[in-house]
């Protein structure tokens, strides 16, 4: 499969965000959906925001495939505040400590159906999130 180029990456990326996330926002974090959804707060704005993404489950938190790399703005606002909350399969979750990945290290964490799914789309970075913990959280 030939490997998709920056420019068509970019139009893809624009189509989803403007059109698919806000018909995506309806159903995503469902207990039967595949997508989830990650609430998190402008780093400038200060505003909510709400963007659909897959988020896989992990014994310690989640981790988000980036197949747009890791400059999209719901990382950027989730990286500067520090925590988000994602909503996956009817459970939402508050979390911590967002790092990116490579694909080596989220690989033996996710499905197999899922690592093989993104190992086809050529996603070689995730985003990491481990679930707060009542001391994380600022409370006592």
């Amino acid at each position: 499969m030939p490997a998709i180029t920056e420019p068509a990456r970019d139009a893809v990326r624009q189509f989803n965000k403007h059109v698919l996330n806000p018909a995506m926002l309806l159903v995503a974090g469902r207990t039967h959906w595949y997508a989830a959804v990650i609430r998190h707060t402008g780093r400038r704005t200060g505003r909510s925001y709400a963007t659909p993404v897959v988020a896989e489950r992990t014994p310690d938190g989640v981790l988000i495939p980036l197949p747009y790399g890791a400059g999209v703005d719901w990382l950027r606002n989730v990286m500067a505040a520090g925590r988000a909350t994602v909503t996956v399969h009817g459970e939402s979750l508050d979390l911590v400590d967002p790092h990116v990945v490579d694909a080596a290290i989220a690989a033996p964490q996710l499905s197999a159906h899922r690592r093989r799914a993104f190992e086809r789309f050529g996603i070689d970075h995730f985003a990491a999130l481990t679930v707060a913990t009542p001391s994380k959280r600022g409370r006592p």
